[in-house]
C-alpha cells in the first residue's frame, strides 16, 4: 500500500553524511570486479571515481565541521554567513550540471525532500552603514584582536593613518622591492587610485599573516581603506615594514579611526574585483590604461576574509 505521507525535508548536514555514504558505496562497486562493472572500461571506471572524489572530498567537514575562527577576529564576510547558513552552498554551486543531477538523484532515492541553496551573495560594493553596536564597539578599544596563541601587535601598530595616492603606491612599490609578498605598486592601482582623496591604511594581519619575525614575517600586513576613481570605497591589504608605518605621521582622530577600522572591515571588494568590474570602460582616454595593459597590473591581494 503505497503512503500519502510526503517525503520529510533533509537538511545540508545530513545529506552530506548520506552523498557521502552513497560515494564510498559506488566508489567501492567501481573498484571491485562484478557483474554490474564487467563491461565497463577501466578508463571510464576512474573517471567515474574520479567525478565522485572531487564531488565529495568536502562533505566530510560539512558532515563534522571544525570550530572555524575568522581569519580577522570580529570580522566575518557575507560568503562566510552564507557557508554557516547553508553548508552545501559550495559543493553544489561548484559541482556543475552532472554533480548537481547526481545530488538530486540521491536525494530521491532515498525518499527526501532537499531545497537547492540560493546562490553565493555578490561581494558587497562599499561598507554597510555602522551599526550602534559597531558604534559603541568603536569607543570600547582597538578593533583589531590578537588571535590566540600570539602576541599582542604593540602599540604603534594600533592606529589607522591617512595617506595620498602617492604614498599608497609608494608603499606598494616597498613591498614590491623587498618581496614581501603582498603588493608591488602597480602603474595600474596608481592610475586608478582617487588622487584627490584621502586613503588609509593600518595594520590588520590575518591570523596566518601574524608578525613572526623567526618565521620569516618581520613585516605587518595592513589593510589599506582606498577610493577608487569612481568614487568606490574598496580594501586591499598591503604588506608595510614596522619601521615604514611607523614614520607615517599620525593625522586621525582617535574615535574617527577606530570608525575607519570597522568600514575597512566591513569592505569586502578589494582592487581585483573593482577592475574585473572596471576592464570593459578600462581605455588610455578614461584612465590612461588599455584593457590589455590594465590586465593582471592590479595589486592582487586577499582581503577576503
Amino acid at each position: 500500500m503505497m503512503s500519502d505521507m510526503a517525503p520529510s525535508e533533509i537538511d545540508d548536514r545530513r545529506l552530506a553524511a548520506l552523498l557521502s555514504a552513497q560515494a564510498f558505496i559506488e566508489i567501492r562497486v567501481l573498484a571491485g570486479s562484478n557483474a554490474a562493472t564487467r563491461d565497463v572500461s577501466p578508463t571510464v571506471r576512474l573517471e567515474r571515481i574520479r567525478f565522485l572524489a572531487d564531488l565529495c572530498h568536502n562533505l566530510p567537514g560539512i558532515v563534522n565541521p571544525s570550530k572555524m575562527r575568522p581569519v580577522r577576529e570580529g570580522v566575518v564576510g557575507s560568503r562566510n554567513r552564507a557557508m554557516a547558513e547553508r553548508p552545501m552552498i559550495w559543493t553544489w554551486h561548484t559541482s556543475g550540471p552532472e554533480g548537481q543531477a547526481w545530488i538530486l538523484q540521491k536525494v530521491q532515492e532515498a525518499g527526501y525532500r532537499w531545497t537547492p541553496p540560493p546562490p553565493f551573495p555578490e561581494y558587497r560594493k562599499g561598507a554597510p552603514p555602522l551599526t550602534v553596536r559597531q558604534r559603541v564597539g568603536a569607543l570600547a578599544g582597538w578593533p583589531v584582536r590578537t588571535p590566540s596563541g600570539h602576541s599582542p601587535l604593540p602599540r604603534q601598530a594600533r592606529v589607522l593613518k591617512a595617506v595620498d595616492a602617492d604614498t599608497v603606491h609608494a608603499l606598494g612599490k616597498g613591498a614590491g622591492r623587498l618581496r614581501l609578498g603582498l603588493g608591488h605598486g602597480s602603474p595600474w592601482l596608481q592610475a586608478h587610485l582617487d588622487q584627490s582623496a584621502e586613503h588609509f591604511i593600518y595594520p590588520d594581519p590575518a591570523a596566518y599573516y601574524w608578525p613572526a619575525p623567526k618565521a620569516g614575517r618581520p613585516w605587518w600586513q595592513c589593510r589599506v581603506l582606498q577610493r577608487m576613481i569612481d568614487g568606490e570605497q574598496i580594501c586591499d591589504s598591503l604588506a608595510v615594514m614596522p619601521q615604514t608605518f611607523t614614520a607615517l605621521p599620525p593625522n586621525v582622530g582617535r574615535r574617527r579611526q577606530r570608525q575607519l577600522v570597522q568600514i575597512a572591515r566591513g569592505t569586502e571588494r578589494d582592487s581585483y574585483l573593482w577592475g574585473r568590474d572596471h576592464r570593459d570602460s578600462c581605455s588610455p582616454q578614461t584612465c590612461g590604461f588599455a584593457p590589455d595593459e590594465a590586465a593582471g597590473q592590479s595589486d592582487i591581494t586577499d582581503s577576503s576574509d
